[in-house]
């Protein structure tokens, strides 16, 4: 413990400081003015009738992200003027900011005794100042009060977390209820989902190495596709189809995700291996991180707990997640769910060694076809399979059709069905996550379990589990 005495003056993300706050100019009238034509165009759109999603959704997804992430930032801003605003008197307080939700305000703070804790009382990022006055008392806030809200009251540094569970831990000023600030809820395009919390991916941020080693990797590995049409060629284009089918269906939706997830069937060993490595090169992590991940999801779906719920924006559930790893740690980062694949030498192995395996992929198609064959075999082929595993978290919770009351935002999405092998008919899945069919109907295309019916066939695939019949009647809407 140590005593202090501080005058700090935080301005730099409003550009203003106290002077700039007591201005009688408005900053926020332009913010106000871009947030709400950008909340009449999304109104007009919501009235278009969802079968438009046949031959609009795809073409336009560029647009919608763009939309997105410029709503976001505009609502980000503007929630920070309010606060400016609204907060502009003198307060006492000695605190070192942190950021909370990575969100920075405007304060003055006068010189004051405080008694500062070192990280680890608080959150091990931050330290926690408590006022020796009386203007200043800590209080437990539910969770649950959180998420979807801005709150202007709680100081940036000061917010520390219970548990995985358990209520955040605040030091909130005896301020007025006025500053205690809702972001306003918009819709995502052509759906009914509201956005209950934006996230703010690239202002006011800590990174972390991983994620700045997942940026660049995604920048990376998009770069190269621009190079695809100089290297075209027949040949290339056959090594992304067979590299598509076999990374894409044998590894991500038959292995890690119906095989090693869910156990909707049992293979032999060896097979089951193969399929995982083929898994393996589609570059999406190891078989016990990505099981471990999608088993919370599961576990949490369309909570504030998911790690990729359309609940926090659209491009959070697309690929916004992946760049978040604090946030995705805290979350799913336990890994005390995969307890049946830790104990597995073969998956160990896989872990240790796992940024080789697509090395050596990558290195083998350079010897053959050179590099033609590494920009459509590796770049193409793993850009396009990852959009098409992170559609089925993001698009099919967000348009589509619900046939069983699953309690989630989970829909049959036949487009991303067709993409994705099956994995589209989300809905299907969240309600019977056993079965080894998703395509529960005559109609619904379904490769991987197309797959599955003939190892079985053959005797390779046994223990194969599909819905009950009174688990059906009890879900149907």
């Amino acid at each position: 413990m140590s005593t202090q005495s501080a005058e700090q003056d935080w301005g730099g993300s409003l550009g203003g400081g106290a002077a700039g706050v007591s201005s009688s100019h408005d900053s926020r009238a332009p913010l106000q003015k871009l947030f709400c034509a950008l909340q009449l165009l999304d109104l007009c759109v919501a009235q278009l009738s969802p079968q438009l999603l046949i031959g609009f959704v795809g073409p336009t997804l560029p647009f919608l992200y763009i939309t997105e992430l410029v709503t976001s930032l505009t609502n980000a801003a503007l929630v920070r003027a309010n606060i400016a605003m609204a907060t502009a008197s003198r307060m006492s307080m000695g605190v070192t900011p942190c950021g909370l939700q990575s969100l920075s305000l405007t304060r003055n703070v006068r010189k004051v005794s405080a008694s500062v804790e070192r990280p680890g009382a608080c959150c091990s990022r931050c330290y926690r100042s408590v006022n020796a006055g009386s203007a200043l008392k800590r209080i437990d806030v539910p969770r649950k009060e959180l998420f979807g809200a801005s709150l202007k009251g709680l100081v940036p540094g000061n917010v520390g977390r219970a548990g995985a569970a358990g209520p955040v831990s605040c030091v909130l000023e005896e301020a007025a209820a006025e500053q205690l600030v809702e972001s306003p809820p918009t819709k995502i395009w052509l759906s009914d989902v509201v956005v209950k919390r934006r996230r703010n991916y690239f202002k006011n941020r800590q990174w972390t190495s991983k994620d700045l080693t997942y940026a660049g990797f995604m920048i990376f590995m998009h770069g190269l596709c621009l190079f695809a049409p100089a290297t075209f060629s027949w040949e290339a284009v056959g090594v992304f189809m067979g590299l598509y089918v076999i990374t894409g269906m044998l590894g991500i939706t038959l292995s890690y995700h119906r095989n090693l997830s869910h156990k909707s069937f049992k293979v032999p060993k060896w097979l089951e291996y193969t399929f995982a490595y083929c898994g393996v090169q589609a570059v999406q992590g190891d078989p016990t991180e990505w099981v471990s991940a999608h088993r919370y999801h599961h576990q949490h779906c369309d909570t504030e707990n998911d790690p990729h719920t359309p609940y926090e924006g659209f491009w959070h559930s697309h690929m916004g997640w992946l760049l978040d790893d604090a946030q995705t740690q805290e979350r799913v980062g336990a890994r005390n769910n995969v307890s049946d694949m830790e104990k597995d030498p073969f998956y160990n192995f896989i872990e240790k060694t796992y940024p080789i395996h697509p090395m050596l992929l990558a290195a083998a198609l350079y010897a053959v076809g050179g590099f033609p064959y590494i920009v459509w075999g590796m770049a193409v082929r793993t850009v396009w399979v990852y959009h098409i595993t992170w559609f089925v978290n993001s698009a099919s919770h967000v348009w589509g059709s619900q046939k069983w009351n699953t309690g989630d935002l989970s829909r049959n999405n036949w487009w991303v069905a067709l993409l994705a092998f099956g994995e589209g008919w989300h809905n299907n899945h969240h309600a019977f996550e056993y079965s080894a069919r998703h395509g529960l109907e005559w109609w619904q295309l379904d490769p991987t379990w197309w797959v599955i019916r003939g190892l079985e066939a053959v005797g390779l695939a046994t223990k194969v589990k599909l819905p009950r019949k009174d688990h059906m009647e009890k879900l149907a809407f």
